[in-house]
């Protein structure tokens, strides 16, 4: 079962750093990895709409007459009322959002794990080895995982809409 701790240890050693033990040890890597875990990873499952971290979420009204945003949500993809904030409005007592959630890393697919760790070793470097030429370098193995991890969820299967659509079946 993947936790932070191997995804932040997974970065420190693409840097050629030891691995942690715990987040709150003393260290300048266990430092780092407390504080960029969340806003990096939090960053990098919003950037794109992945399958895996995709939720549909039934919200109801609170008691001002708006829906408020579960604090899961990193990015919502699809809804019926007009977002601003934390909140959404509409005058539907009850709305469905399609939304990117955050999720655990044990649920994080393997290309994603990939992904998530260099892209923490990106935001590692500098801090802990102040070498432009190693960043360089991770900021170019980010890119070209990025598109693999793209290409790989863009072709997950998910139901397809095309199984009765008339002019298919007119030509079978």
């Amino acid at each position: 079962m993947l936790t932070k701790i191997d995804l932040c240890s997974m970065a420190l050693l693409k840097l050629g750093e030891n691995p942690i033990q715990s987040l709150q040890d003393d260290s300048v890597s266990a430092k780092l990895s407390r504080t960029l875990y969340e806003p990096v990873i939090d960053a990098l499952l919003a950037m794109h709409p992945w399958h895996f971290a995709m939720s549909e979420l039934s919200l109801t009204k609170n008691t001002d007459g708006q829906f408020l945003l579960p604090s899961e949500v990193l990015r919502v993809l699809k809804s019926s009322g007009q977002i601003i904030g934390d909140k959404i409005y509409s005058d539907a007592d009850n709305i469905t959002i399609s939304a990117i959630v955050r999720i655990l890393p044990e649920k994080f697919p393997s290309y994603f794990v990939s992904l998530a760790a260099t892209r923490l070793a990106m935001e590692f470097c500098v801090p802990l080895l102040g070498d432009q030429t190693i960043f360089r370098m991770l900021v170019a193995l980010y890119e070209s995982e990025l598109q693999t991890a793209k290409f790989i969820d863009s072709t997950i299967s998910t139901s397809s809409s095309m199984e009765n659509f008339s002019l298919i079946n007119t030509r079978f």
